[in-house]
């Protein structure tokens, strides 16, 4: 293999340790693979949110070797309910129900609780010699040749490829002077995690209220992760409401379906908002991951669309690395950025329809979406086509997200 220099990657979350891992299984034990982020410092993690893994980027990890030890915590969406209604309708007819399997025996998405998944990552990262640093990606500088990465403790590090997968604050998106698109939602997203005295059975529900959608997804046990969205300003003032006050807000919106339901940690809003970067690639360059784009939870592709960015990026670095070719040379990057830019712009541009037909109190479009909905419900190929979209299974697939290696 003529390529010389190692890969770094600014950023180890989900789509930071996930591609290390990804290019560590093509690339061999030989290339240098750093990944590096201050957060590394601070094991266990303590996330406390829960992400749906969709089963494109289930079998991502189920080949790189991570599905295993986190899959007995998962919680599998066995199906889904969609409800549109007001806050205080006292029914919530169900308009659109899902079957949640992609392939018999494949849940369409599994519930699994971040801390728990960083925490393997990084284990089998260690195992397969990845370098961590609990360190930031301080500078970089790209020429023709490579790019030298500066370290936030003054370490430089001569690499091929430096990868942005440092969030949608991203630093190293902005030093490279990458302009993004985009806007804020007058939203937030109100996140928790909450215990209830029934089984959910592993059905996920979201009910579009006029605020914006109430999902409650199921976790292990009798227990679900609310994402819980409402205009800016309620969502700050339901957040700082005391406890009793609290469970009154969730109790109106959760039902007593489910039983008795008590809020088992501090809920924590999120300012929403839609942007997608001007370019994926610079010079020696590439965005992953939240570097790249955000788009709205209502569909819970989010992070999804970043493990999508990852199998992309992995399979044309280690096509190239074959090939003899520079894999942080200009057109191995270009090829990434048109197998994942068309993708981005459809899914942003679905989740802001989506948002903007359900988000409001208009009579008008609530009774077309419903009508929609229900002719949605009574078209088994095209709910099939939806699950097999909303799985990360439709248009060009990158071999991990088929469940083969690379």
């Amino acid at each position: 293999m003529s390529v010389q220099r190692g890969i770094v990657i600014g950023g180890g979350a989900f789509a930071g340790l996930a591609l290390a891992l990804a290019l560590r299984q093509g690339l061999g034990p030989e290339l240098p693979i750093i990944v590096a982020d201050p957060a590394l410092a601070t094991r266990p993690s303590r996330d406390p949110r829960a992400t749906a893994i969709v089963a494109a980027c289930r079998r991502l990890f189920e080949t790189i070797g991570a599905w295993a030890d986190v899959a007995s915590g998962a919680q599998p969406i066995l199906d889904m309910v969609v409800t549109d209604s007001k806050l205080e309708d006292a029914t919530r007819p169900a308009f659109l129900t899902f079957s949640g399997h992609v392939e018999p025996g494949e849940p369409f998405a599994h519930m699994v609780e971040n801390r728990y998944l960083i925490d393997v990552l990084i284990r089998r990262a260690v195992a397969e010699g990845i370098d961590l640093r609990g360190l930031a990606v301080s500078d970089f500088a790209a020429r023709g040749d490579g790019v030298t990465v500066t370290l936030s403790d003054g370490g430089v590090i001569e690499a091929s490829l430096l990868v942005a997968a440092d969030g949608a604050r991203s630093k190293l998106r902005e030093r490279a002077g990458i302009a993004t698109h985009g806007w804020d939602y007058d939203q937030s997203g109100i996140v928790a995690t909450v215990g209830h005295e029934r089984d959910h059975q592993g059905r996920a529900e979201e009910h579009f209220l006029p605020a914006g959608p109430f999902a409650i997804l199921p976790l292990s046990g009798k227990r679900s992760s609310l994402v819980w969205t409402e205009k800016r300003a309620e969502a700050a003032r339901i957040v700082a409401l005391g406890e009793s006050e609290f469970q009154a807000e969730l109790e109106r919106r959760f039902g007593l379906h489910l039983g008795d339901v008590k809020v088992l940690d501090k809920p924590r809003a999120f300012p929403l908002g839609y942007f997608v970067a001007r370019s994926f690639i610079s010079e020696r360059l590439a965005l992953v991951g939240d570097a790249a784009h955000v788009i709205h939870p209502i569909a819970g592709q989010g992070l999804n669309m970043g493990l999508k960015d990852v199998a992309a990026l992995a399979e044309v670095i280690v096509d190239a690395a074959r090939l003899g070719i520079d894999p942080g040379q200009a057109d191995v990057l270009e090829r990434y950025q048109r197998w994942r830019r068309f993708d981005t712009m459809a899914m942003g541009f679905a989740t802001n329809s989506l948002n903007f037909l359900f988000s409001n109190e208009s009579t008008l479009l609530r009774t077309v979406r419903d009508i929609g909905l229900g002719l949605v419900d009574r078209a088994p190929p095209l709910k099939s086509l939806f699950i097999r979209q909303a799985a990360g299974l439709a248009g060009e697939v990158p071999r991990l997200l088929k469940g083969e290696a690379l």
